[in-house]
């Protein structure tokens, strides 16, 4: 297998592979499953948080336009190309407890993602790889609101992130994997979490994708400029308290969208926007007031432009106190 060293939290991927199409051009750093229940506020209140994350992702067959598996062309044929990923990241978390706008406290996000890339066939003609190395950093500075109280507890809270990815990652446009994007994107975000009842929330993650032009695209693409486009994304769950203050079981999906095609020299690409469906199961441990463990899986389907595959996650969230 051939294997890289990536700062992202996804595949950076582009394909010309077999046709003058280009897809795979979403930026690697989109939030897939990566945070999950009670997301509409941070679990211990105000001040420092570290958090660390895992995610292993397996088998994941590359699509095309229609849904089909994609295949490589090798010195023995083509074969269906798969994709395998090891992901840690680390986040730093700040918040304050100081109301600036609309009763919204400020705060400040950092991510930095790790990743471990293997892709199959390693013998293809089609795509190269990058060494890897620093990848993208997302800044996002936020608002958070406090709960709403009802007479058993807390009803809804939530925030808002305008989070920003810039293009601080290795890349070479000699290949079609990078480490990094090589163009800034803007990816705000509206989460937030009801409580039902004082066991049952249901939470979710709404995010928007804007994505400015890559001036250096990957030489296949034979292009000046190369822009991806448009998309929206969520993360949702919903969970049921069976350990009181202590245990949380649900179910967690997301689900990504793009919504205007990518261009190439400014003209729309057809066939060019990605999609993709994860579900599965998933816990909340809560260790103590501090202390945080969640753990996801989802199943991928319906993916076009993207890999279909299987996703584990595991964060730990740690409050400074």
């Amino acid at each position: 297998m051939r294997k890289q060293m990536l700062i992202a939290s996804g595949l950076s991927l582009g394909l010309g592979v077999g046709s003058p199409a280009i897809a795979y051009e979403l930026p690697p750093s989109v939030n897939l499953g990566f945070t999950s229940f009670l997301d509409g506020a941070p679990p211990a209140g105000p001040g420092w948080y570290v958090e660390q994350y895992l995610q292993f992702y397996r088998d994941g067959r590359l699509k095309d336009a229609d849904g089909d598996d994609l295949r490589l062309p090798t010195a023995s044929g083509s074969e269906k190309a798969t994709v395998e990923t090891a992901v840690g990241l680390t986040q730093i978390v700040y918040q304050s407890d100081q109301p600036l706008l609309w009763g919204g406290k400020w705060g400040m996000n950092f991510m930095l993602p790790l990743v471990d890339i293997d892709l199959d066939p390693e013998d293809n003609f089609a795509l190269s790889n990058n060494s890897g190395g620093v990848g993208d950093l997302l800044v996002g500075p936020f608002l958070q609101w406090d709960p709403i109280m009802g007479p058993n507890g807390p009803r809804f809270v939530q925030r808002v992130e305008f989070q920003l990815i810039f293009p601080t990652g290795k890349y070479d446009a000699d290949d079609a994997l990078n480490p990094g994007s090589n163009f800034f994107s803007f990816n705000p975000y509206w989460a937030a979490t009801a409580f039902l009842t004082p066991k049952w929330t249901l939470s979710w993650r709404l995010h928007y994708l804007w994505n400015a032009e890559n001036d250096d695209p990957y030489r296949g693409y034979a292009a000046d400029d190369v822009q991806a486009g448009q998309a929206v994304h969520v993360n949702f769950t919903t969970a049921y308290e069976v350990i009181p203050q202590r245990l949380r079981l649900g179910i967690n999906g997301y689900y990504l969208n793009q919504i205007t095609d990518s261009e190439r020299d400014g003209r729309d690409i057809a066939d060019s926007k990605e999609q993709v469906l994860g579900l599965g199961p998933g816990l909340v441990f809560h260790a103590s007031r501090h202390d945080h463990i969640f753990a996801n899986l989802y199943w991928e389907t319906l993916a076009e432009n993207r890999p279909e595959g299987t996703r584990f996650n595991l964060r730990y969230v740690h409050h400074f106190h």
